[in-house]
């Protein structure tokens, strides 16, 4: 089985178990932040998810969220990068705009991703022959004009940088053509990559490779562009992140890039 099937084998099981929770009475903690929380939900999940991995692959290295997982991508060799739950405040909030997210890795290229948005019946995948939603072929949108955009801000990371985010959002609101915030990373870009986004935009450093790396597979698999807030070609680490439809890509970037200048 390939490593693309896997990761929609694993994120489909991992969701399984999140779905089982949702909505159920859970003790929520935090972690960093007042706003960062966790549950058992998250943890089981993801035991789930690296469970399914190692039945396929016994030796691999997991890149996860929650416990002793790695937390960043190996430069050479196989990894796997796991989101038990992308969206976890919303989850716990009883909102159905969360999903568990699975990448494969080699040698630091993305070969296979799976985002599975079980609430919503929703799963996007992208592997190399392939990019769908719900098994149907998807693809962005075609829209040229920056000015008919729907745009979503993602990726808010504490509250010593709201103020840039709020610099975002009016930025956002004034130069595209309707704005939207979801609050999980992975669907944003699952909506991008199937077209009923025509842009997600975040002007935050990215310190968790699994917010962002499914995505932004999807994204690319299903013909759109991917840069980091200056344009240039998008890593994990990067400042910021410009997913888009790739139509009028220079430009979206131009009306966003002088919020961190």
């Amino acid at each position: 089985m390939s490593r693309h099937e896997i990761t929609q084998r694993a994120a489909t099981a991992g969701a399984e178990v999140a779905h089982d929770l949702f909505r159920t009475e859970l003790d929520v903690g935090t972690k960093d932040s007042s706003m960062d929380f966790v549950t058992r939900a998250d943890t089981e999940t993801q035991r789930r998810v690296i469970d399914t991995i190692l039945d396929a692959y016994p030796d691999a290295t997991v890149v996860g969220e929650e416990g002793d997982e790695l937390k960043s991508v190996p430069a050479d060799g196989s990894a796997w990068v796991v989101d038990p739950i992308d969206g976890t405040s919303n989850f716990v909030h009883g909102i159905q705009l969360w999903t568990t997210t699975v990448a494969a890795i080699r040698d630091g290229k993305t070969v296979g991703a799976t985002t599975v948005a079980p609430a919503l019946g929703d799963t996007y995948t992208a592997g190399p022959d392939s990019v769908t939603l719900n098994d149907e072929p998807m693809s962005v949108s075609g829209k040229a004009d920056v000015e008919e955009f729907k745009v979503a801000s993602i990726l808010r990371y504490g509250p010593e940088r709201d103020h840039m985010f709020g610099e975002l959002l009016d930025t956002l609101m004034q130069q595209f053509g309707d704005l939207r915030r979801f609050g999980c990373a992975q669907v944003t870009l699952g909506m991008v990559a199937c077209g009923s986004l025509d842009a997600a935009i975040s002007t935050q450093p990215q310190p968790n490779p699994w917010d962002t790396i499914a995505g932004v597979f999807l994204v690319e698999r299903a013909g759109g562009t991917v840069t980091d807030i200056y344009g240039d070609p998008w890593t994990p680490d990067a400042e910021g992140l410009v997913a888009s439809n790739g139509k009028s890509h220079k430009a979206a970037v131009e009306r966003v890039v002088d919020i961190v200048d």
